[in-house]
């Protein structure tokens, strides 16, 4: 297999405004939950930058246990923002906790996202030195983004704290 390449990066607390839905691996609802956030996405305002952010907010780590396609969680599509404000009805918010983060550049066609998942967990992160910190997981694009482009670059964020 070849080296993952990854960068150690400290995310700040960030309140972040956006729709969410309680999903699984078996049951994957992120395309329903995009097309819910997109069309109010010029109406939050106190938007900071351009940078859409995809979450994934276990309710535990013993979600990682063993896998289960069946085990759900709550996705989040969202954007950074200054403060609560007058968003589209339906806009929830949530706030990011600072904490350390493995950063890895993705692009589809690097390989099948469940493949490149798979990596993280089972190659990268055992040899790591780091384990999973109980934080949400992200996946941040930019203003540049399209999902339909294989080439387009995302960068998953998978919360880590140091062995010990």
């Amino acid at each position: 297999m070849t080296r993952m390449d990854y960068t150690l990066q400290t995310h700040p607390e960030t309140l972040l405004a956006g729709k969410s839905l309680r999903m699984s691996v078996a049951l994957d609802r992120t395309g329903e939950l995009w097309g819910r956030f997109m069309p109010g996405l010029k109406e939050i305002p106190e938007r900071i930058g351009r940078d859409l952010y995809s979450m994934e907010v276990y309710d535990g780590l013993a979600y990682f246990d063993a896998f289960d396609p069946e085990k759900s969680y709550t996705k989040w599509a969202a954007v950074p923002v200054a403060a609560q404000g007058d968003a589209p009805e339906g806009t929830e918010y949530l706030i990011l906790p600072e904490g350390l983060y493995a950063v890895f550049p993705y692009r589809a066609s690097m390989a099948p996202t469940p493949v490149f998942y798979g990596r993280i967990f089972t190659e990268w992160l055992p040899k790591s030195g780091f384990r999973l910190d109980n934080r949400p997981h992200l996946a941040i694009m930019g203003p540049d983004y399209h999902r339909d482009n294989p080439d387009a670059l995302e960068h998953i964020w998978i919360p880590v704290k140091a062995n010990g």
